[in-house]
């Protein structure tokens, strides 16, 4: 976007053009409607019902509906749900396929070897867990909150954090509607809203944008470990009954990544026939010419997993960040009127593959906090009892025995597998050392000189695909005529620094096709972003060597549409 638009588009301006912006008043903003979000309002909702006191409590979701934007594997531990809503089964929860087996792979090109259940730490094990659409599971949660009276407004994506004049948090503003692609307002331009409120929640997931600004405003992040990321790419099939194994859960690790990179995969078969499969990439991974969603389709093809697969149909597609740091790299969660909540701090527990059941507790957490607050006569201030309720969970106690998971790992699989054994295994997560994440995934990549090349297959249609294939199956959509979502700081870095150093990776680390390079007239190399292909993951944001990608949310209602992911 140039600048005069870029300017055009400045609230003082809109403003001044305008007029004001109309404004709403609520005890607490959740930004998301994810578990973490919804679970804080529903929280809220049940503390001002047992009190018989009035609170206003509303969640903007960006997606066009609740559920719309959500991607997970997933096996869920229904520990927190347990806490949040205790009669969940009669209220009819989409837990319907609890796990019956658990098969943990490690996968040669041609071979798999498989761990016997008496050597999986518990990590591993899901007895007790149901396999779930994290989607259907949130459109539930979402009908829970608004029967407890929370508002709840899909469509709409918060894009700007507001400010007392003291610096704390007033609220945040939805996105402006209507905007052309050259930055002036159209004949559909509707001005954003305000919501303003005594505590705002952030639950925007992995990577949150307004997280990230929040972050380097107050310092989150400082004195603690640098957050590290996998990309998870996950495809919903409908297989043949004869091969379809209700609640039976695998995992695998080698294959097709090498030793040296992390990574690994999951099967999970739901009930209607059904399996998700997916793979996750660590991003901290060296090679510029590793594509993720190659080697994902790559893994398909093994003789172990195909099995599965062949003759089957490929239903849905989609991919996300993961914040795989754990505890190390968990920022300091409170700042003056607001939150971070959920994936949007990095709650997510790598080595057990599971972050819902971490985003439903401190939801709940954070709403309790908050809550007290409020009848209280507080606002604005720090939740200072929100991370010390955290402190003394349970959830605190998991995270602290995985510590160590994701550092291990990142040295390699063979070490990793034998040091994660020892410490979850034999000794129960109860080791008198911590290992510490010491680079941000960006700053990983060699240069493409010192880097093997990957040649990988062409996709043949039936177990492998293309990109632009797979986005179309993710239904993702954006209004054409809007300013890209994804800009640059500086144009010139993407040839100057990434295609000449790192090979451009960034036309292989997107899962959806958004960044390829390109010939001019010149027949000079340029980068082009087909931002109308994102599907929201934030790896560009995450693993650009420069950090020169910028990831905005783009306007309400956009990006993929997952049905039963």
């Amino acid at each position: 976007m140039t600048s005069e638009a870029a300017g055009a588009l400045a609230p003082e301006n809109l403003i001044e053009q305008y007029g004001p912006r109309e404004s709403m008043d609520y005890d607490v903003v959740i930004v998301g409607g994810g578990p973490a979000g919804l679970s804080a309002a529903i929280r809220l909702k049940q503390r001002a019902a047992e009190q018989g006191v009035e609170l206003g409590v509303c969640v903007l979701e960006k997606g066009s509906e609740i559920g719309a934007h959500i991607l997970s594997g997933a096996v869920m531990d229904p520990r927190a749900l347990d806490e949040l809503i205790p009669d969940w089964k009669d209220k009819g929860a989409p837990l319907d396929v609890a796990v019956t087996e658990d098969r943990f792979l490690f996968l040669s090109e041609s071979d798999a070897r498989a761990v016997p259940n008496w050597a999986l730490p518990g990590n591993f094990k899901n007895h007790g867990n149901y396999v779930i659409s994290l989607a259907n599971l949130t459109r539930w949660l979402g009908q829970q909150a608004e029967a407890l009276g929370v508002e709840i407004f899909a469509g709409f994506a918060a894009a700007e954090v507001l400010y007392h004049d003291d610096g704390s948090i007033r609220g945040v503003a939805t996105g402006n509607m209507g905007v052309g692609r050259d930055g002036q307002p159209t004949d559909a331009f509707q001005l954003g809203m305000e919501l303003h409120a005594k505590y705002t929640l952030f639950c925007e997931g992995a990577r949150g944008h307004l997280g990230r600004q929040l972050s380097e405003r107050f310092g989150l992040h400082n004195g603690v470990d640098p957050q590290v990321y996998g990309l998870g790419i996950k495809e919903l099939w409908e297989i043949d009954p004869a091969k379809h194994k209700p609640g039976l859960v695998i995992h695998t690790a080698g294959w097709p990544l090498d030793s040296d990179t992390y990574g690994g995969s999951f099967l999970y078969h739901l009930d209607n026939n059904q399996v998700m499969v997916g793979f996750v990439v660590g991003l901290g991974y060296s090679n510029p010419y590793l594509s993720p969603f190659e080697e994902f389709q790559r893994y398909k093809t093994h003789p172990a997993i195909r099995t599965y697969l062949e003759g089957g149909k490929r239903v849905s597609y989609g991919a996300r960040a993961i914040a795989a740091g754990g505890l190390m790299s968990l920022p300091k969660l409170v700042f003056p009127g607001g939150a971070l909540v959920g994936d949007d701090a990095g709650f997510l527990n790598a080595s057990r593959i599971k972050g819902s059941h971490a985003a439903l507790k401190t939801g709940m957490l954070a709403a309790d906090a908050a809550f007290d607050a409020v009848q209280a006569g507080r606002q604005s201030d720090e939740l200072a009892a929100y991370p010390e309720s955290f402190r003394r969970s349970w959830l605190h106690e998991e995270l602290h025995k995985a510590r160590n998971f994701k550092q291990w790992m990142a040295k390699g699989l063979y070490l990793g597998t034998l040091m994660v054994g020892i410490e979850q295994k034999l000794l129960g997560g109860k080791v008198p050392w911590t290992l510490h994440h010491r680079h941000a995934d960006h700053e990983t990549l060699r240069p493409a000189a010192q880097c093997t090349p990957i040649e990988y297959p062409k996709p043949d249609g039936k177990l492998s695909f293309d990109r632009l294939s797979s986005v179309f199956i993710s239904n993702t959509n954006h209004a054409e005529d809007q300013p890209a979502h994804l800009t640059l700081r500086d144009a010139s870095v993407p040839v100057a620094v990434n295609l000449r150093t790192y090979a451009g990776p960034e036309a292989r680390f997107c899962p959806a096709g958004v960044y390829e390079f390109v010939k001019d007239d010149a027949e000079e190399d340029r980068l082009q972003i087909n931002a109308q292909n994102c599907v929201h993951c934030k790896t560009c944001d995450i693993k650009d060597p420069t950090q020169n990608i910028v990831w905005a949310t783009p306007e309400g209602g956009g990006g993929p549409n997952y049905p039963n992911m």
